[in-house]
């Protein structure tokens, strides 16, 4: 579910399959400079854990067989760090629909994807840069011509443009910096999932490809979360925590106001 191929390379077969078939978490190597590839729907571990995401899920079945036709919300750019020396690490900060847990307890997932957001990356010397972007999984993800800087605020929406007609419209905006995008696209989505997210990319590199580490996060959060054109009501059965090898990368905080904070390498926030 991820930042450039942000170059307009169009998905091909080979892509498909691997954003099709990618169930786990993969050990990201030490790469110089990985080249993001894109976001991947949920690698869900059990009913509030995940491989690659950590935020809130609401799913058409837990929901009573809503179906969401559209998200949004606010959310700050946080500050990225090294976490570990000499590594380079990726985040991404986005609203999406679909790619997600249908219920609660996770038993099904949504194979589709609309997704847009933001980008913390580390470089492996530690230079740390800042990008948006959208992305129709199984396609890559597109640059957004926008200048962002770790404490902007961000606004986006994704909405469908007329009920059951699967063409969309995407909005993201840098309400600090003034920066503004919105495209028009058709996507077939399942309608299934909302959610909002701060998630670990899946990246290619010398050594391969795979879920990439994460940086150190300060000032990560979302606020305003709504879908359907209302609150979002959020509530802490919907909340994932991201896992990987075991080891705790994200918790979300409990939701407040539709709002919650996303701590990184951290067990509780």
């Amino acid at each position: 579910m991820h930042r450039s191929v942000r170059t307009g390379v169009r998905a091909t077969a080979s892509a498909l399959f691997f954003f099709t078939f990618l169930a786990v978490p993969v050990s990201p190597a030490v790469l110089a400079q990985p080249a993001p590839f894109g976001h991947h729907v949920i690698v869900a571990l059990n009913a509030n854990q995940s491989g690659n995401w950590s935020g809130y899920n609401q799913g058409t079945l837990e929901q009573g067989t809503t179906l969401f036709s559209q998200v949004s919300a606010n959310w700050t750019v946080p500050t990225a760090t090294q976490h570990v020396p000499g590594r380079a690490e990726f985040s991404s900060s986005w609203i999406g629909i679909g790619g997600g847990c249908l219920d609660a307890a996770c038993t099904a997932t949504d194979n589709t994807l609309i997704q847009t957001g933001t980008e913390q990356d580390v470089a492996a010397n530690g230079a740390a840069s800042y990008s948006a972007w959208y992305e129709l999984v199984p396609a890559p993800s597109l640059a957004v011509t926008m200048t962002i800087h770790p404490g902007d605020v961000m606004h986006a929406d994704i909405h469908e443009l007329v009920a059951n007609s699967n063409v969309w419209s995407i909005t993201i905006t840098d309400t600090t910096g003034g920066g503004s995008f919105t495209t028009t696209v058709p996507y077939t989505s399942t309608h299934g999932t909302a959610e909002w997210i701060v998630e670990t990319p899946v990246t290619i590199g010398t050594s391969g490809a795979g879920i990439s580490a994460m940086p150190n996060l300060v000032n990560d959060g979302f606020t305003n979360a709504a879908r359907n054109g209302v609150p979002a009501g959020l509530t802490p059965s919907e909340e994932l925590q991201l896992v990987q090898s075991g080891q705790v990368i994200a918790t979300p905080s409990a939701p407040s106001s539709n709002a919650f904070t996303v701590c990184t390498y951290s067990a509780t926030c």
